[in-house]
């Protein structure tokens, strides 16, 4: 694995020199991230064995109707995950997201991630598709309200109402304007997308690579293994994100070590 990960490296790079040497610095690269990134930061993913709380399925209390039913119970489970996520760092591939953005290489970064730790990197021009952790909203007279601690009991708007998670839940639409936003980036302004820990079955975002790859785009896959992406990105390399993703950017920029 480590050889055939090193050889298709090799190649996307060689791709990716190509059309920076062609471009210059013209070149937009946007990068799609899913919970595989922060996997490795510790942070559990939704879906996987790990992601139970309690006795609780996460599955059962991401929803509309688990906030009407029990907003208490509801808002102890995101305490608890905003307690997790600080208690965390970004890990290297965090980093090598914030290197490239700093060389002016990559435009946009779009997760589906509700932590922080883009911003926590130092990253910036970040297209939240399910929301932010850190911020709640009223649901009665729409007030958003970032959230500067833990809340230990649910917390209030100034109208009396009860603030939710700013998360998108299930049963809930995505944001149209932060959708229409990603569609316009990966249309008119993505060169090359770098796929990072997604699983390509939640959709729209599984379609993202699609739209890439159809206007022309360069797809670079970093995951654990295959996925319905894997079939039509033109390179994929597999491994933890924090190992593989690192690796890659080092070899964009050797004279930097």
């Amino acid at each position: 694995m480590f050889e055939e990960n090193g050889k298709t490296i090799e190649n996307a790079l060689s791709k990716v020199k190509n059309l920076l040497e062609t471009k210059k610095s013209d070149l937009s690269i946007i990068a799609l991230t899913g919970s595989g990134i922060s996997k490795g930061s510790g942070i559990p993913t939704f879906r996987g064995a790990d992601g139970l709380w309690k006795n609780y399925n996460a599955l059962d209390l991401a929803t509309p109707q688990a906030f009407r039913n029990n907003p208490k119970l509801v808002w102890e489970w995101y305490s608890w995950r905003i307690d997790l996520i600080l208690g965390k760092e970004p890990n290297p591939a965090h980093i090598a997201i914030t290197t490239l953005q700093r060389k002016e290489l990559l435009k946009w970064i779009i997760t589906q991630n509700v932590d922080n730790l883009h911003q926590r990197a130092g990253s910036t021009n970040i297209l939240k598709i399910h929301g932010d952790i850190f911020h709640a909203w009223c649901q009665k007279c729409g007030e958003s309200v970032e959230l500067k601690t833990t809340p230990k009991t649910p917390p209030f708007c100034s109208c009396g109402n009860f603030l939710r998670p700013g998360v998108i839940w299930f049963g809930e639409s995505l944001d149209r304007n932060v959708i229409s936003k990603a569609y316009e980036i990966l249309t008119t302004n993505c060169d090359i997308l770098l796929v990072i820990g997604t699983s390509g079955l939640v959709y729209p975002v599984a379609d993202f690579p699609f739209i890439a790859k159809s206007n022309d785009a360069l797809v670079i896959e970093f995951n654990l293994e295959r996925t319905p992406i894997t079939q039509f990105a033109d390179f994929s390399i597999f491994g933890k994100a924090e190992e593989t993703l690192p690796l890659f950017v080092e070899g964009l920029f050797p004279s930097d070590k």
